[in-house]
């Protein structure tokens, strides 16, 4: 069994306007830090609700599409399909 890598998009439920991408290999985890305030990126706009997750097998791949989602390109790209 390979470990899994996930990226995802939170949306702040205090101000919707707010979204945060980010890697994880734990994604509950990673909810409840981001939701608790243990993450200073997005300890302001707690609480947090996922709204889409994306399974990698391999780290890498992961990495990458992170930084793309990331960039400019890659925020318009979010915007048009996960959002």
């Amino acid at each position: 069994m390979f470990p899994k890598h996930f990226v995802y998009i939170l949306n702040s439920e205090s101000d919707p306007s707010r979204y945060y991408t980010g890697l994880t290999a734990d994604m509950a985890a990673r909810l409840r830090a981001h939701s608790a305030g243990r993450c200073a990126h997005t300890a302001t706009g707690r609480p947090w609700r996922t709204i889409v997750v994306i399974e990698f097998a391999d780290e890498q791949r992961a990495i990458r599409f992170e930084r793309y989602l990331k960039s400019g390109s890659g925020c318009e790209f979010a915007v048009r399909h996960f959002r």
